[in-house]
């Protein structure tokens, strides 16, 4: 008989116990039961300031924290633990379902410290710690933006979350004002010297710093809120935000009478039990023997040491690396190991570069030859490699590792012990990452993570699982398949350069066989992109895949999707009239797309040409919803209608959607353009975001959505529109010619050598001296292009193709029927006819 486990509260920790529970447990010993307070399954909170850019929960959602499939564990959200009966060995939720335990571990995390001060309830006064607080920042700063000039805002709390909080509020357009009543903008992780350079960065962004100083009183005027600061300033204010630290969650522990740390939290031992053998606690509401930590490293290392003794192993909590690294507003902030040289003798030194912006902190053991921490400000392109030197000696004086060109020895990964932590977020060692490249295969990046889990949840580490495996010796093959020896990227340079226009000369004269599945494609987009005809042309039709073989999407059931371009989803009531009639005339399924357009699902092959030759007709182009290449750009109206609108985004949409359609690529393409920083477009989430400012454009890159969901960065910011699309040909035409098969922008960007500082000196400063060349081959490609649907409708060869079998005319297919539900078709997948048997 299997026993229950309840668990109380579904943050990230929760859900790490969880996973680990459940990968451990193969024989099924423990019934999972999850209480989650809040309506959405865990989140990733540390990347929760993105939130407000793009209003993308589904973005920050955990992979598999629903636990699809997943019958041992069953998740009950918005119905949180109101009581424990610890006698009776259940919990009770505020809807009244008792829930009897086995085990219990609370992970019940902290709540927003806010600070008694007079007015603190009053309406404008709000909190920055979940989604729905988010939500809640949203809708009063939406609210305060609809009055007289440009609002304004403060933040009680210089920490990291009150900086976070200030850049949410500097993102949505408002003036922020931050107030700490310590001498330094976050006191945890920077000393002195490091908190004045930060001051500096963070004034020099457009947020105004009180420091030194606490909020008094907090008073209304009228819609908006006065706030007298101890040092005799008033603030007139739209809203004020507390973020001044969290306190832990202990109520449930004190209401059933568990023992509780001297400054709140639920006191445990080092396996993280409490007072109770049979309750547990982990996270932030846990007080691991007095003392609380908040951060996620702690919190995954207590996860992990409660699940191995739930499953009767012998593991304990031995304290954690609390190390961080930040970018906040563009600013790095990394502190590591002992940042306040508390330990007795400890000698602490530090570069400041006052016109570089950045300072740079070394603590060291009286001899000065054992790295004991460090603080660095301004760039912490170091942190990971002098993270993992703690402990260990040095490998040069400690200024010569200061130096700004690198003096002394470089701090790699040959510098670091086997016990140093390359990736703190989840507790690998550099030994653990040597055994798994050595003993277990690990060739790539990718192996490394997926038998590690380092670089899966900050991925600050991410360059050094690259370094460590050229390190081992592992040379990561670049070969594009067993049938070509070269990388994409180079057969692309190959054809370009000998202008081969056929896979059959290609393969002859660079690779081996006949090519496969994975070649085969990858060639056909790379002679698509560099002008060699139409795809279905002559030996290129048999090169595609499924979708580029009918010019469209299958869809489960073997029907196909028709998806017409609408540019920056701008459309004309006639054309939005034809497309009614084209899926009446069908029988097609239609639903608005997630990028402005209207699909329409449930053709048959044999109806494809019939369907587009209607729409065609009436000025419409392939969508290129099957392709990989571009396939929307995403609008929101801009100054065209909206009161808040800064440039006109739907003009821009339009213009770059029809510039850049039809370009073949290594992987889709997505592009938004937001009028505002409301970010209505949700352009930070595309592999292109444009948002427009009070001067002209900002420009971000890498953004994906998908299993890992990334956001774009900054690459220019207050570009006009000419500059803008010149830097969106370079980016574009330099991701197609060097990116993997089947790599989103976000992976190769990441991979990218030089990362984002290096895709700025290629596209923006044109280091290279490609940028011309760049330019030039976008100018060719939006000179030849043609819709690929009208080719095929003008040619009859290519005609010929969309019949088949049992899709033949007056047939049908057999395996394909539909019914209605919600006054539309609607596939069902009837089984396949059998065939007799002789």
């Amino acid at each position: 008989m299997s026993r229950t486990l309840v668990v109380v509260g579904h943050g990230m920790v929760a859900h790490r116990l969880v996973q680990a529970v459940r990968s451990a447990d193969t024989d099924g010993s423990w019934r999972i039961v999850v209480f989650g307070e809040e309506r959405r399954p865990a989140y990733d909170r540390v990347d929760l300031t993105s939130y407000v850019a793009d209003r993308d929960a589904d973005a920050l959602a955990l992979p598999g924290a629903d636990y699809p499939g997943d019958d041992a564990v069953t998740l009950r959200l918005g119905d949180p633990v109101v009581a424990v009966d610890r006698a009776g060995r259940c919990v009770r939720t505020a809807a009244g379902v008792v829930e009897h335990y086995d085990a219990l571990v609370l992970a019940t995390g902290s709540r927003p410290f806010v600070p008694p001060v007079p007015g603190h309830d009053l309406p404008g006064c709000l909190v920055y710690r979940t989604i729905d607080d988010l939500d809640a920042l949203s809708d009063a700063v939406a609210r305060a933006r609809a009055g007289v000039g440009r609002p304004s805002a403060a933040v009680v709390g210089g920490g990291l979350l009150g900086l976070e909080a200030a850049k949410a509020l500097r993102d949505l357009g408002l003036s922020p004002h931050v107030v700490e009543r310590a001498p330094r903008l976050m006191p945890v992780q920077v000393d002195e010297g490091g908190g004045a350079v930060l001051h500096r960065l963070i004034t020099d962004l457009g947020v105004t710093v009180h420091t030194g100083t606490s909020t008094e009183v907090i008073e209304p005027d009228g819609n908006r809120l006065r706030t007298r600061l101890g040092n005799g300033t008033e603030l007139d204010i739209d809203l004020l935000v507390f973020s001044a630290g969290i306190r832990p969650r202990d109520e449930l522990a004190r209401d059933c009478g568990l023992e509780l740390g001297p400054r709140g939290g639920v006191l445990v031992d080092t396996s993280c039990r409490t007072s109770d053998p049979g309750v547990f606690a982990v996270g932030e509401c846990a007080a691991v023997e007095g003392r609380v930590y908040g951060l996620v490293a702690p919190g995954y290392a207590m996860a992990d040491a409660v699940a191995a003794t739930l499953l009767g192993e012998r593991a304990e909590f031995t304290g954690a690396d609390t190390a961080t690294k930040l970018k906040l507003m563009g600013v790095d902030v990394a502190a590591f190991g002992d940042a306040h040289a508390t330990s007795e003798g400890a000698l602490e030194v530090a570069v400041a570069d006052a016109v570089a912006g950045t300072y740079r902190k070394l603590v060291v053991s009286d001899d000065a030859r054992t790295l004991l921490g460090g603080v660095l400000v301004g760039d912490a392109s170091e942190y990971t490699s002098l993270r993992g030197l703690v402990g260990s000696e040095l490998p040069d004086e400690p200024a010569a590792l200061l130096a700004p060109e690198g003096g002394g020895a470089s701090v790699g990964v040959g510098s670091l012990a086997g016990h140093a932590q390359v990736c703190s977020c989840n507790a690998v060692t550099k030994g653990m990452l040597t055994r798994a490249i050595i003993d277990d295969g690990c060739d790539s990046v990718a192996a490394l993570k997926a038998s590690t889990r380092a670089g899966t949840s900050c991925g600050s580490c991410l360059p050094m699982l690259g370094t460590l495996l050229s390190a081992c010796g592992v040379e990561q093959s670049r070969a594009l398949c067993e049938h070509f020896d070269r990388s994409r990227a180079e057969l692309f340079e190959i054809v370009r350069a000998t202008r081969i226009g056929t896979f059959s000369e290609l393969i002859a004269t660079y690779g081996r066989g006949r090519g496969c599945a994975v070649c085969k494609p990858t060639v056909a987009s790379i002679l698509a992109t560099l002008g060699h005809g139409h795809i279905l042309a002559g030996e290129r039709a048999g090169l595609q895949d499924t979708n580029d073989h009918f010019l469209a999407n299958m869809q489960r059931n073997g029907t196909y999707s028709v998806v017409p371009r609408v540019p920056g989803g701008e459309i004309t009531p006639e054309k939005l009239i034809v497309l009614g009639e084209v899926a009446r005339e069908f029988g097609l399924y239609t639903k608005i797309t997630g990028g402005q357009r209207v699909d329409l699902l449930g053709a048959r092959v044999e109806q494809l040409p019939a369907i587009w030759r209607r729409l065609v007709d009436a000025g419409f182009e392939s969508g290129h919803a099957y392709g990989k290449a571009l396939r929307t750009v995403k609008s929101c109206v801009g100054t065209s209608w909206c009161r808040y609108g800064q440039q006109d985004s739907v003009g821009l949409a339009v213009e770059l959607e029809l510039r850049y359609r039809g370009l073949r690529s290594p992987h889709k393409l997505k592009a938004g353009v937001s009028g505002c920083a409301r970010e209505c477009a949700e352009a930070r989430s595309k592999d292109v975001g444009i948002i427009a400012t009070e001067s002209g454009w900002n420009l971000y890159v890498g953004g994906n959505g998908g299993a890992l969901p990334r956001h774009a960065e900054l690459l220019v910011s207050d570009v006009d529109t000419e500059t803008l699309v010149r830097i969106v040909d370079r980016f574009l035409m330099f991701y197609v010619r060097t990116a993997d098969r089947l790599q989103r922008t976000a992976a190769w960007l990441e991979e990218l050598d030089g990362g984002l500082d290096h895709l700025r000196a290629v596209v923006v400063d044109d280091e290279l001296g490609i940028g011309a060349e760049l330019e030039q081959a976008m100018a060719e490609h939006v000179a030849g292009y043609t819709d690929e649907w009208k080719d095929v409708l003008d040619d009859p060869d290519k005609l010929a193709r969309f019949t088949s079998f049992v899709n033949a005319p007056g047939v049908g297919d057999p395996t394909v029927a539909f019914e209605v539900e919600r006054e539309q078709n609607v596939p069902v997948l009837l089984p396949t006819p059998e065939v007799p048997q002789r």
